[in-house]
């Protein structure tokens, strides 16, 4: 039996690998299925490329806890240590194995082999960590020994099966780590698509019965290895050879929980000048931007490593679901680092291309489809717009700009559609929104009977959209349909016939001022055709959509604090209503009728509430009698 003591620079590594290595202590299952994955993964190179003369077979990785002795082992068959190698790589906390077999075998796949101290988790959960351990060279196999101190003891092992066995004595602390549950949902989390099997525990199966088999027959049932993963999960096979049934399977592998089908799907694959594989699914979103609901998740060679993707991938992709895999993106590293890796910003900027490729491929093949979708993935693809410029770029041959009657037009389409006759006087063109289709209907149809076409803009980032079209976008302004009288939204050279005089319209404007009495509302007099409304609510297009954005999260920079309610009260000055008005012959009248009038206007709108609305429901009946 040999004893000594750990080659560490401080006098025990142990404490700091529970305080400072890892700020989750169930990590450590993931790191020891992770080596033993490694092991065997190496194992397979060797005797690929001729290296190691031993039978690779069918090898599998087994946790198995024995509540008895309070101990969990994780078992594996890959490649073993010898006596010096693990005198090497356990002892000298320096070295690390995987790192020097990636340097001699840089052309090796699927090596994961960047956990370095990933075996010392063990010591957050275990007060004695055995290894037992046979090489596939012929030597004899090793039994090391550590009770969490830096002495250890190193002895040979009468095990006759090629691999090792970690065995940890779990501590007092962590008795949870012994509870079947547990252990399976950890495996579960972590190791869902490790690419070695792992067996916990068995399960029964039950065989079908042969053909011509007596009706009362029973069928057999045997015994299995229960495997808890799958080692070879969609992302790490070819497009080609997946059909869509296959990516519907594996959405809801990811997400049993999940019932509705997704969108379609994105697969990723990249291998210059980064690694990257992963399909990303769009969900049915419509106008929801809970982005915590699901999550995307990221592995590092089928290791399931975080949900928290911030900074690997784009914030709009946030709202999507599935799962990115790169060994490019290091383990145990802040968040914060992640963002300023520049294999990680690359990888980052290589996603946003991806999905506006596939965006403009979807289009080009199937554009009723695409259509038919929009409004479930609209929120995306606007976020998409408003943050990412290459994004942005590439969105004119995707984005679809919706019509109130249903039609959908891209960017060229529409202003192709409206630059004629949606061009003002001083020569902007002028792009009619809606953000409701049932609230604003009154002012949409008066746009309509205009020949005006208005698209519909409904989404709770639609004001952060628009800013960004018409700094982008060359002499174009959007205006909200209800944004003022259709006259002054598209300004034209007509010629505006008056009924009244400028003393009577002077007149008129000082009643109603008088008569409502709010700074809430700013009179202005329009000279419009008989036809329309005698009073039309608006709000200034600047106005509403400083709310919109602040309601929406961008207010702020502005540093204005909330916005107060401010209206325009517009009088049609040729309506028969003004004239009734200037006709009163006292101010009670006046203020009557006006009253009346300003309340079905704002009742048009959905401002006539509480009290008010009371009010002007007694006072309608009354008048009916």
């Amino acid at each position: 039996m040999n004893k000594g003591s750990i080659n560490v620079s401080v006098e025990n590594i142990f404490p700091l690998i529970k305080k400072f290595l890892y700020s989750d202590h169930e990590i450590f299952l993931r790191e020891l299925v992770s080596n033993a994955t490694d092991a065997t993964l190496k194992l397979k190179h060797l005797t690929n490329i001729g290296e190691a003369q031993v039978e690779y077979g069918d090898p599998k990785i087994e946790v198995k806890i024995n509540k008895e002795d309070s101990t969990l082992h994780i078992i594996d068959q890959g490649l073993g240590m010898t006596a010096e190698e693990v005198e090497k790589y356990i002892n000298q906390v320096a070295f690390s194995g995987a790192e020097e077999f990636i340097n001699q075998h840089k052309d090796a796949d699927g090596i994961i082999g960047h956990f370095g101290l990933g075996f010392y988790s063990a010591f957050m959960v275990a007060d004695k960590v055995e290894i037992i351990t046979k090489s596939y060279k012929d030597a004899p196999a090793a039994h090391w020994t550590c009770d969490g101190s830096p002495e250890f003891t190193l002895d040979v092992a009468d095990k006759t099966d090629r691999g090792t066995e970690i065995i940890l004595h779990i501590s007092e602390d962590s008795k949870e780590f012994l509870d079947d549950y547990k252990i399976r949902e950890l495996l579960t989390k972590y190791n869902k698509f490790m690419p070695v099997p792992i067996k916990f525990g068995t399960r029964k199966e039950t065989l079908p019965l042969p053909e011509g088999a007596a009706e009362d027959a029973k069928p057999e049932e045997i015994e299995v290895d229960d495997i808890i993963n799958n080692p070879t999960p969609a992302w790490t096979k070819s497009p080609s050879d997946l059909t869509d049934e296959d990516y519907s399977k594996f959405y809801r592998e990811l997400y049993p929980m999940q019932f509705d089908e997704p969108l379609f799907h994105i697969h990723l694959n990249v291998d210059y000048p980064f690694n990257l594989t992963g399909i990303l699914f769009f969900p049915k979103l419509g106008n929801n931007i809970n982005i915590d609901k699901d999550k995307i998740q990221l592995y590092q060679n089928q290791v399931f490593v975080t949900d928290e993707v911030k900074g690997i991938v784009p914030d709009f992709l946030m709202l999507l679901r599935g799962v990115i895999d790169s060994p490019d993106i290091p383990l145990n590293v802040s968040r914060s680092y992640l963002q300023a890796d520049g294999a990680v910003k690359k990888i980052s900027a290589h996603i946003t291309k991806k999905v506006a490729d596939k965006m403009s491929s979807l289009m080009t093949q199937n554009r009723e489809d695409f259509e038919q979708k929009w409004n479930d993935i609209k929120v995306v693809i606007e976020y998409g717009m408003i943050s990412e410029e290459k994004f942005f770029e590439k969105s004119d041959k995707f984005a679809l700009y919706p019509t109130v009657d249903g039609n959908y037009f891209t960017w060229t389409e529409l202003t192709d559609k409206i630059k004629d006759n949606q061009t003002s006087k001083d020569g902007k063109m002028v792009v009619l929104y809606a953000s409701d289709v049932d609230a604003q209907d009154q002012y949409i149809q008066i746009a309509k009977e205009k020949g005006y076409e208005v698209i519909l803009l409904d989404s709770p980032i639609a004001s952060h959209l628009i800013q960004k079209l018409e700094g982008s976008k060359e002499n174009v302004t959007f205006v909200r349909v209800d944004a003022d009288h259709i006259n002054n939204l598209i300004e034209k050279d007509d010629v505006k016939i008056s009924k009244l005089s400028d003393e009577d319209k002077e007149k008129l404007k000082t009643d109603i001022t008088e008569a409502i009495n709010s700074k809430s509302y700013t009179v202005q007099l329009e000279d419009l055709s008989a036809s329309d409304a005698p009073f039309i609510i608006t709000q200034s297009e600047f106005m509403r959509r400083m709310k919109d954005m602040q309601a929406s999260g961008g207010g702020g920079m502005f540093g204005m604090g909330n916005f107060p309610e401010m209206y325009n009260l517009v009088i049609n000055a040729n309506s028969d209503l003004a004239t009734e008005i200037l006709g009163k012959a006292t101010k009670e009248e006046k203020d009557e009728i006006i009253g009346q009038a300003l309340d079905l206007a704002k009742l048009s709108q959905g401002l006539l509430k509480g009290k008010e609305l009371t009010n002007f429901i007694n006072r309608s009946f009354k008048n009916m009698k």
